[in-house]
C-alpha cells in the first residue's frame, strides 16, 4: 500500500473549518469544490469545530454564505460533545451552570440539562464575551463545592480582522486559577471529539480521517483518537512547524484540490 493509498477508501472526513475551509470572512477558493466532491463521491463528513458559541444551524448557515455546501446535521461543536459527555453520566435531571453563550447553552438543554447557580452538578465553560468576576466566583465555588468542570476547548487566543482576541482556553485559566482544578476538555485536541464524531457518522475510526490546519489541535486530536490526520497547509500551521510538533499529521497537502487528487 502506498503512503496515501489509504484515502482512497476513506469513508468519512472530519473537516475543521477556519483555516482550512476558510479564514475569517473569505472562503478558501477550492473548499466549496472539496464539500461538493464528498457529496458527489458518497462520502460522509462532518465539520468538527471547538467553537461553542454559535448553534448547528447557524454555523450551517455561516459556510452556506460562504458558498459552501452545509446542513445542521453536518455540524458537530465542543458544545454537543460536552452535552453528550454529560448525558453518558447520568444525563437528564443534571443541573448545570454555564460560562458560554447560545450554541452551549441550547446543546445543554436539547439533552436535558438544567442550567442554574445553585448546587450543579457541573460548571461547564466555553466562550463568553460577557465574562465577569460574578461568573467567576459562582464558578470557583461550585467546583469547590463538588461540581465538575468542563471546558469546551482550550485555544487561548481566537483570530480576527482586529487581531488575535482571548478565547475560551484564556477564561478557562482563570476558572483553574480561581478554583484549583483542571477541567475535562470537550473539544480539540482531546480524543473525545473524534470519537464522538466517527460514532455520529456510524464509521470505524480505521476508516476515517481528520482534515485540519492546526498542528496543534486537528492533527493532535486525529493522533490522540487514533485517527489518520490530513494537514492542509492553508491556515495556521505550516510545514516548518511539523517536525517540532507533538502529532504528526499521516499526510500534508498544499491545498483541498490535492488531498482530492490523492483521495480519488
Amino acid at each position: 500500500m502506498s503512503e496515501t493509498s489509504w484515502l482512497k477508501e476513506t469513508e468519512a472526513f472530519l473537516i475543521d473549518l477556519d483555516g482550512t475551509l476558510y479564514r475569517g470572512n473569505e472562503v478558501i477558493p477550492d473548499a466549496p469544490a472539496f464539500i461538493r466532491w464528498l457529496e458527489d463521491t458518497g462520502r460522509k463528513y462532518l465539520y468538527v469545530t471547538n467553537n461553542s458559541s454559535r448553534r448547528p444551524e447557524q454555523v450551517a448557515e455561516h459556510l452556506r454564505g460562504l458558498g459552501i455546501p452545509a446542513e445542521t446535521r453536518h455540524v458537530f461543536t465542543s458544545s454537543m460533545v460536552a452535552a453528550q459527555y454529560i448525558k453518558e453520566h447520568g444525563g437528564a435531571g443534571k443541573k448545570a451552570f454555564v460560562i458560554g453563550e447560545e450554541g452551549l447553552c441550547d446543546a445543554l438543554t436539547d439533552v436535558g440539562i438544567e442550567l442554574t447557580e445553585e448546587r450543579p452538578d457541573y460548571v461547564v465553560q466555553g466562550i463568553d464575551r460577557s465574562f465577569s468576576y460574578d461568573k467567576l466566583k459562582t464558578a470557583s465555588l461550585s467546583i469547590q463545592a463538588g461540581a465538575v468542570y468542563l471546558a469546551t476547548n482550550v485555544d487561548k487566543a481566537l483570530p480576527t480582522e482586529e487581531g488575535l482576541l482571548p478565547g475560551a482556553g484564556s477564561l478557562l485559566a482563570a476558572v483553574k486559577t480561581a478554583s484549583g482544578t483542571d477541567p475535562v476538555v470537550m473539544g480539540k485536541p482531546e480524543a473525545r471529539m473524534i470519537d464522538y464524531a466517527a460514532e455520529l457518522l456510524g464509521v470505524a475510526k480505521d476508516r476515517a480521517v481528520v482534515v485540519g490546519d492546526n498542528l496543534d489541535t486537528d492533527i493532535l486530536a486525529g493522533v490522540n483518537a487514533g485517527v489518520r490526520t490530513v494537514l492542509v497547509l492553508s491556515g495556521f500551521s505550516k510545514q516548518e512547524h511539523v517536525e517540532a510538533a507533538v502529532g504528526q499529521p499521516t499526510v500534508i497537502v498544499d491545498s483541498l484540490t490535492n488531498l482530492m487528487k490523492l483521495a480519488e
